[in-house]
């Protein structure tokens, strides 16, 4: 028998921020990496070093160090620096698909850049992993990952094969004792020795084909004289082969028959710490994410896609905005388990990412309404689906002039004004109008300045609605240069408003990827608001139990039953004290009716309860009280089956959870929840361990059914099936706030090591004000026309007339599949679909043509018209014609 393999990876596991925020961190990384080139051109021993699977430490590097790109290039090339395949290393529960394979494009196409990138999967610190991301790496050509967490008990081997719902395939490295198991290896070959001999032992039977050995840890550097020592202890004993390699050359070799096999998502907590609760940390901070990645998958990119000439597609604002998500995604930003500077700072990046998003969609809608024919209100529908709902519209006229199928909300009356005003005067009117904002839901569309010698004359024409008019800042720079020339005149400003109202209504089949003119219609099933305390629009009716302050949908009750209760976890773990209060009934409810339809009814809930103030640490006891006011606004609308419910309330105390609880109509074995391009099914229990409890809640990206319920949300990612009698559960519990004050505890009653370090965080108890979203529908539903339908406005914009566009149209069309993306890509419109389902699907793209590629851009087939999608499979579709 010969010697035993020992491979050995140097590396560094870099997390970009954590226990400090990214600007202090980076100086660590300037050191890191000025020691770390020298070190790899000068000592040719040193193989090989992994730069913990991403490209950002490298950006990050080159900010400062714009000269050493070259030296990085060489060693990128030569394969002794390794770097990607992600940008980051992202949480992969708490974040899109979208987002997922954002990174992953990202890091290839800069790791491209600079040599290439590791064509390994390298997951080695990330909070579990979705079903498909075998599937996500097949489709970037690469055929192998690396994992620690969630690997299950069933997993008796180092190595095994993984593969994702559709059939793909990647054979997974497993380090069953962390990424650090090779860290600060002895100096001294005996000492070496030993120390394998004693890590052989401790691997058994599960060890495949000789050791791995991860040669770094958190922040590590590279470990002096490792080529010395691994020379001098391979020549001081027979029993083991010591190599310095590359993590891609070790996963290269041939693969050891007779692996186990696992299909679908890793969530165990058996052999390392899963760390569940950071789904429901810094809740702020996953509803961030969840607007910042709507307003760009789904609002900003289709539209500037189908709306602005290809010659404007606006790829650096986007790529800028897209940046900042992929580094928020990064598994200790988006997961709230850092200090309270990177959360502020992750808070700002999702801020910015979504102004961009934003101001390019309206960018792009001012377009559309300048090339439709005919003028007035244009409804724009981003899903590819036909979809039907509410819109709100600025329209002409008074509340004396009835317009069929609306409900009005707000009336502006007719304005006329005439003053003189003087220099100082004039400066603060100009001052007021921020872009052709007026203030006070007025703006400003038009503007003419005449003068004479003496006097100067401003006609301002304002509206309740805006219409972009250049003009107006022309005139605003022609004023301001007039008063500052004459100082002492006076101006005559003439304001003028025709009356006009705000109102709400219902439009019916608005084209997918498309657009309809709208105009007035009759309501099919208006809203009546019964009495005070209920509602209904012929497809279902709400209403309000006065005691409990819950809801009855169609009949079924005790639905949105709130539930507050201890925390003595911290952000990595819920874990109940050990002397819990829980609270479940209010002390008072008040009910009270905000809108009367037709389009829209709104009933508000005010909840009066008295919760604990905070977990006393030394008796683990809950102590003190707070009055609080939960106002829950429960929202009908016309034509839908939809129940929206938004509740909001200040948040007083610390160390606590609270849920909204929903019987389910039927009792549920199961659930179906959104995740990254599918829906996966958990049944009651999860697999946990010695070291951590197996705690059943799992995480949603937008929705969760169970039992004849389905859930929508705006990242509220934590759920649990509770109430379980005879193996079904009778209720699903629905996360909205959990707060803690400590990064890491020691030991929790959840977990019995730390996770992190023993830092406070005060941000993470979340004190002030809290709001919540989510929706709930009966029945059999299609969950993903659900999350659009809750989520996903209807907008609109203003044309004048005088195009070409006619009132009805589409800009794609795309049958047979769920829509991921849609944006310019290479010159050419690009479209991501995914099959959530278990059969076969045709994908029609209007009789288009095009490629099939991959997630790297390479081709894989032409398509015409339309292609096949096979169950649960990922395809990204670029037209010829577009």
């Amino acid at each position: 028998m010969g010697r035993r393999r020992v491979a050995i990876v140097p590396h560094t596991h870099w997390d970009r921020e954590w226990q400090a925020p990214f600007e202090v961190v980076r100086i660590d990384l300037v050191d890191l990496l000025d020691g770390l080139l020298d070190l790899l051109e000068t000592d040719h021993s040193f193989t090989a070093f992994l730069l913990d699977g991403q490209t950002a430490p490298v950006d990050d590097y080159l900010e400062l160090r714009p000269g050493a790109d070259e030296r990085i290039r060489r060693l990128v090339a030569s394969g002794r620096l390794e770097i990607g395949p992600w940008y980051v290393p992202m949480d992969e529960f708490l974040v899109s698909g979208e987002t997922i394979v954002r990174n992953l494009r990202l890091g290839l196409d800069r790791a491209a850049r600079l040599g290439g990138a590791m064509p390994v999967g390298y997951l080695p610190d990330n909070f579990g992993h979705v079903a498909q991301m075998p599937q996500l790496l097949r489709a970037a050509g690469i055929g192998h990952a690396v994992v620690w967490r969630g690997v299950p008990a069933a997993i008796d081997r180092t190595g095994f094969w993984w593969s994702a719902p559709d059939g793909s395939t990647v054979r997974a490295e497993y380090l069953p004792c962390g990424y650090g198991n090779g860290a600060a290896l002895p100096d001294d070959p005996a000492a070496l020795t030993r120390r394998l001999a004693a890590h052989e032992a401790e691997l058994g039977k599960i060890a495949v084909d000789g050791i791995l050995l991860m040669n770094g840890t958190d922040r590590a550097r590279p470990q002096p004289g490792l080529g010395a020592l691994v020379a001098a202890t391979n020549q001081a004993q027979d029993e083991y082969e010591l190599v310095i390699t590359s993590l891609a050359a070790e996963m290269a070799r041939p693969p050891t028959d007779e692996l186990p096999h696992w299909s679908g998502e890793l969530r165990s907590g058996q052999r390392a710490h899963l760390l569940r609760g950071v789904a429901s940390t810094r809740v702020d901070l996953k509803q961030a994410a969840a607007r910042a990645e709507r307003a760009l998958e789904r609002l900003a990119e289709p539209l500037c896609a189908l709306f602005l000439p290809a010659a404007r597609w606006p790829r650096s604002l986007l790529d800028e905005a897209w940046l900042e998500l992929a580094r928020n995604s990064a598994h200790d930003s988006i997961s709230g388990c850092s200090v309270d500077e990177v959360s502020a700072a992750v808070r700002q990046r999702f801020v910015s990412a979504n102004g961009v998003a934003d101001a390019l969609g309206e960018r792009a809608l001012a377009e559309l309404g300048a090339s439709m024919a005919d003028a007035g209100p244009v409804v724009v529908n981003t899903a590819a689906r036909s979809r039907s709902g509410l819109i709100e519209l600025v329209l002409p006229g008074d509340e004396n002039e009835p317009l069929e199928g609306t409900q009005v909300l707000e009336v502006w009356p007719a304005l006329l004004r005439d003053d003189t005003l003087d220099a100082p005067q004039v400066r603060a009117l100009l001052g007021r109008i921020r872009g052709q904002d007026l203030g006070d839901g007025t703006f400003v569309n038009g503007a003419e300045l005449a003068h004479d010698a003496r006097t100067a004359d401003l006609w301002l024409h304002t509206d309740a609605r805006l219409s972009p008019n250049p003009v107006v800042e022309e005139v605003k720079r022609d004023l301001y240069a007039s008063v500052g020339a004459r100082p002492d005149a006076g101006v005559r400003v003439h304001i003028d408003r025709r009356p006009s109202r705000r109102v709400l209504a219902r439009v019916e089949a608005v084209p997918g990827l498309g657009w309809a003119a709208w105009a007035p219609a009759p309501l099919e099933h208006p809203v009546v608001v019964d009495s005070e305390a209920s509602m209904g629009n012929g497809l279902i009716t709400v209403a309000i139990d006065r005691a409990k302050g819950t809801l009855a949908l169609d009949g079924l009750r005790d639905l949105d039953r709130l539930v507050d209760e201890g925390d003595h976890g911290d952000t990595y773990t819920w874990s109940p004290p050990a002397h819990d209060t829980v609270v479940d009934e209010p002390e008072t409810v008040a009910v009270e009716v905000l809108e009367r339809g037709p389009v829209r009814g709104r009933l508000a809930i005010a909840r009066t309860y008295r919760w604990p103030e905070r977990v006393d640490d030394d008796t683990s006891t809950r102590v003190g009280a707070r009055s609080v006011v939960v106002t829950t606004a429960i929202e009908l609308r016309a034509g839908e089956r939809l129940v929206r419910v938004t509740t909001s309330f200040d948040n007083p105390c610390r160390d606590h959870r609270v849920r909204a609880l929903f019987r389910l109509p039927v009792p549920a074995a199961t659930s179906l929840a959104e995740c990254a391009f599918g829906i996966v099914e958990r049944g009651l229990e999860t697999e946990g361990g010695t070291d951590e409890l197996g705690v059943p809640t799992f995480p949603s990206r937008r929705f969760v059914s169970a039992g004849g319920l389905t859930v929508v949300h705006e990242g509220l990612l934590e759920y649990e099936l509770i109430d379980i009698d005879d193996g079904r559960a009778w209720s699903l519990a629905l996360t909205l706030l959990r707060a803690t004050g400590m990064l890491s505890r020691p030991t929790t009653g959840h977990r019995r090591s730390p996770a992190g370090p023993p830092l406070p965080v005060e941000g993470a108890q979340m004190l002030g004000p809290v709001e919540a979203r989510y929706a709930l529908c009966l029945g059999p539903t299609d969950p993903f026309a659900a999350a659009d339908d809750a989520l996903l406005p209807l907008l609109v914009t203003t044309a004048d007339g005088g195009g070409d566009r006619p009132r009805r149209g589409r800009g794609l069309e795309v049958h047979g599949a769920e829509v991921s993306a849609l944006r310019r890509q290479d010159d050419a419109l690009e479209v991501r679909v995914f099959n959530p389902t278990a059969v076969s699907t045709s994908v029609s793209l209007g009789g288009r043509s095009g490629q099939l590629v991959d997630l790297a851009g390479r081709r894989v087939a032409a398509f015409e018209g339309s292609f096949e999608l096979g169950p649960w499979k990922v395809a990204t579709a670029r037209l010829s014609d577009g």
